[in-house]
């Protein structure tokens, strides 16, 4: 007996025309499990969706709210951001990752989303020849989908299976075709927590150097590698980046995880010093403008929504310049997210579960804000629609690109009373499935 009714959920599934569940995307899912909330008054444990269970920085709201009250509501936003934001952008990439970018490169978006968005487009007109992203996977679904709404060939490969001196042939393999015009992964990973070590960005970065091939680093977690502290501005251990190999680079770091600033949609795209001055006759014959950071900005960000919110830009301002000044802990908040699922983590294990990725190259995977759960030898789909009549939801592991079963989860909306309710329907689960 399972906690929802199978029929309920089929049905509502084919009311919102999902023809497959496996590939239903994050927000088709969340659709499903808001439906079966609303009829039958179960409360789903949320598994499927990354949004922040943690405050959002009471130092961007103090500063936002100020800004607003100053009148920035009825000025346009400068498009390439404003200057005190470019500054701290540039302050707090030194102090958490060592590395120095100018000002000018930090520029702000709507989200690492329409940072990921316009630096895909960008680097796909750099090229006629170079028509194709590089994922390495798994990885966020809609960062595939936005290489095809832009009609970007994409290509992928499964990082696990291709951990330290082994990524450097597969990269040759791709990059050597010379159709490559980026390569796009997050690390911390989404979905998995693997982390890439100094090893694995040294290839990255050389090869991207050696190949001419713009990297899209995604720092959407950035320090939340909780197995180090790197909680201390300007002093190591410090985010390992792929930004000391190449030059080549695009960091996107938003303010959605590591400060809870998911609803004010903003992040900034930190360009390196020689790709943002870097000129390209493609860029000048198709748009006039031939520096790849001035296109980036009055060229894309321009067509896409003519800069940042501006009082969101005052928030990320000050919540940079108070992390960089040591006056906020932004880690030590997030930690939240480690304890979480570590304690997920041993429920999961005392009712038959597994963690899909549990090694990250030679270590146990870390603790963090995504995680992946499999169940024997269950596809991801099928574990996916039996969990759901369970009243827990989460996304199929093959939509990130993965070629391991199961799915992914996230312990970022678990609250204290859904330990106990996790317990008892995964105990369920495990009784009737054995």
């Amino acid at each position: 007996m399972s906690v929802i009714e199978p029929q309920i959920i089929d049905s509502i599934v084919k009311e919102l025309e999902i023809e497959d569940i496996a590939k239903a995307s994050i927000r088709q899912v969340g659709a499903i499990v808001r439906t079966v909330e609303q009829r039958t008054g179960v409360e789903y444990i949320h598994f499927e969706m990354g949004i922040p269970g943690l405050p959002p920085s009471e130092v961007g709201v103090r500063a936002e709210c100020e800004a607003l009250e100053s009148g920035v509501a009825s000025v346009y936003p400068v498009i390439d951001g404003i200057t005190g934001l470019k500054e701290q952008a540039s302050r707090f990439v030194k102090a958490f990752l060592d590395v120095d970018i100018n000002a000018s490169g930090c520029i702000p978006t709507v989200g690492s989303m329409q940072g990921s968005f316009a630096s895909l487009m960008l680097c796909s007109h750099l090229s006629k020849e170079r028509d194709t992203v590089l994922y390495i996977d798994p990885g966020f679904p809609v960062q595939k989908m936005q290489a095809q709404v832009i009609g970007v060939n994409i290509a992928s490969f499964d990082i696990a299976d291709y951990r330290g001196v082994l990524l450097e042939e597969k990269l040759e393999e791709y990059f050597s075709k010379g159709n490559i015009c980026a390569v796009l992964y997050s690390s911390p990973n989404n979905p998995t927590w693997m982390c890439l070590n100094t090893q694995e960005l040294e290839i990255i970065g050389r090869l991207a150097a050696k190949y001419d091939v713009v990297v899209i680093e995604d720092l959407a977690y950035m320090t939340m590698d909780f197995r180090r502290d790197m909680s201390r501005p300007f002093e190591p251990p410090f985010q390992p980046t792929v930004a000391k190999y190449t030059d080549n680079y695009i960091l996107l770091m938003s303010a959605s995880k590591i400060f809870s600033y998911a609803g004010q949609r903003i992040a900034i795209a930190c360009i390196s010093d020689k790709l943002y001055n870097r000129h390209y006759d493609s860029l000048a014959q198709r748009y006039g403008i031939a520096r790849f950071g001035a296109a980036f900005a009055y060229v894309y960000l321009y067509t896409f929504s003519s800069g940042v919110s501006h009082s969101a830009q005052y928030a990320m301002q000050a919540m940079l310049k108070a992390a960089c000044d040591g006056e906020y802990n932004f880690v030590g908040d997030i930690k939240e997210y480690a304890l979480r699922t570590d304690r997920i983590k041993e429920i999961l294990y005392r009712n038959g579960f597994h963690i899909v990725y549990d090694k990250d190259d030679e270590e146990p995977v870390g603790s963090g804000f995504f995680f992946t759960i499999g169940y024997r030898d269950m596809s991801g789909a099928e574990l996916l629609k039996e969990l759901l009549y369970y009243g827990i939801s989460g996304i199929d592991l093959s939509t990130t690109g993965s070629r391991r079963n199961g799915i992914r989860a996230c312990s970022s909306n678990i609250k204290p009373h859904h330990y106990d309710i996790l317990e008892e329907r995964l105990r369920l689960f495990d009784m009737n499935h054995k």
